[in-house]
């Protein structure tokens, strides 16, 4: 197959770079699942956005205090420059951000100083993405194809030729493009306990070892201090920050409070931590008797519906939480335009580093993130484009069999490594 541009990956930075790609281009998405199952989809709390010019210089220090000052001070000014511009596009195609009468409401999490983040209920990042995806799907140049694998990229002499990926039937092929996007989200499917789909493994990043890609602070992982509690495996179902920003409060079993709520992530997460092992439990509480319960009902109604599944009305009584893999601040090393060490690959999301988040997120960043770098991606491809040379590749399907388990592998020994190195 030949395209002009192969974007890996369905979740907002995926399609909202195939959105800002000229519609004379032959652009081919293709997904590792299901379109609507990519993790941009679970987003809850919201996305942030630059109230004003005087909220510039606290928004700026809020990131960078909570990436512990590791964060690239240019790509931070980036996306904050481009937030407005970036939600005022999400409300042309159709996002509903709650509003106060004529203007956005806003919110707070954890380590904001003021109320900057804007949402949709608690399912911000559904909204978002469904009304990206709708608008995708209608673009007559954009080819979606589900259920495809990229197993691996062609590359010589340091530039991108397109990927190899395996469909649903088990066949393997090459697609061939000018241009190529990883847009393949985070890593939590390497690890047990975590809020992530467990399709997302990290294939990028193996890739990129492979093909001598530059990665940057891939032991950078982010742990969510409240996800719901609960015995066996699968996804943790993620409590948003966002309740922790209208009042919830965190308790050990003897209902006492023991941390500040809004302290960034990895604060409260080693507080739990400590507080499960000093009191040997397996979790903590998290109480939201502070928040009037018509504000749960409109604000946080699916996490209610979740906890009702679960056997807790979140109305009347605490929730068990414990922290869970939850984000990737490291990733394959990108500029300020989202292009990779490697010519004709660019990376964007969750798989990509370009130094916003530093050592640590700061709550609802990611949404925001993500978009203004995608659009970089998309401009720069534009700015100098160019048609790649064509090569003849034959894919032996034989060589790629097993590969994902090897592929885990070597992303969960490269993290590893990489700790061990910063230690």
């Amino acid at each position: 197959m030949k395209t002009d541009i192969v974007i890996v990956g369905s979740g907002a930075a995926g399609l909202y770079c195939a959105l800002n790609l000229p519609r004379e281009k032959k652009i081919t998405v293709v997904t590792k699942d299901v379109a609507e199952n990519s993790d941009s989809f679970l987003a809850q709390g919201g996305i942030c956005v630059l109230k004003n010019e005087e909220d510039y210089d606290s928004f700026f220090e809020d990131t960078l205090k909570a990436g512990h000052y590791e964060n690239r001070r240019e790509s931070v000014d980036i996306m904050i420059r481009s937030s407005r511009e970036t939600i005022d596009e999400l409300v042309g195609y159709g996002v509903r951000f709650e509003k106060n009468g004529e203007d956005f409401a806003y919110t707070k999490e954890g380590a904001h100083s003021k109320p900057r983040i804007l949402f949709h209920e608690d399912e911000t990042g559904k909204e978002i993405t469904s009304h990206l995806l709708e608008a995708v799907k209608k673009l007559g140049n954009v080819t979606l194809i589900e259920r495809f694998t990229m197993v691996d990229i062609v590359s010589r002499d340091n530039v991108c030729y397109g990927i190899v990926g395996r469909d649903e039937t088990g066949a393997y092929s090459f697609i061939q493009a000018d241009y190529t996007v990883f847009a393949t989200g985070g890593i939590g499917g390497l690890f047990e306990h975590s809020t992530n789909y467990p399709h997302l493994t990290g294939d990028a990043l193996a890739i990129s070892l492979a093909h001598g890609v530059r990665l940057q602070n891939i032991d950078y992982i982010q742990i969510h201090p409240t996800t719901l509690y609960e015995t066996g495996g699968g996804r943790k179902f993620l409590i948003s920050e966002s309740v922790r920003g209208e009042g919830a409060v965190l308790l050990n079993s003897k209902g006492e409070r023991f941390v500040d709520e809004l302290l960034p992530r990895d604060v409260v997460t080693n507080a739990i931590l400590a507080e499960m092992k000093k009191e040997g439990s397996r979790h903590v509480w998290l109480s939201l008797a502070a928040i009037p319960e018509h504000e749960i009902r409109t604000h946080f109604p699916h996490i209610l519906e979740r906890c009702l599944e679960a056997g807790y009305d979140v109305t009347k009584e605490s929730i068990p939480v414990v922290p869970s893999q939850h984000y990737f601040m490291g990733g394959i090393y990108v500029d300020s335009n989202s292009h990779t060490s490697m010519d004709r690959l660019y990376a964007v999301g969750e798989t990509a580093c370009n130094g916003v988040h530093g050592r640590n997120r700061l709550a609802s960043n990611s949404l925001l993130e993500s978009l203004v770098f995608a659009k970089r991606a998309a401009r720069h491809m534009c700015e100098g484009y160019s048609k790649n040379a064509e090569i003849d590749v034959t894919v032996d399907g034989k060589k790629y069999q097993g590969c994902e388990e090897k592929y885990k592998s070597t992303v969960l020994t490269a993290i590893e490594k990489e700790k061990n190195s910063h230690e």
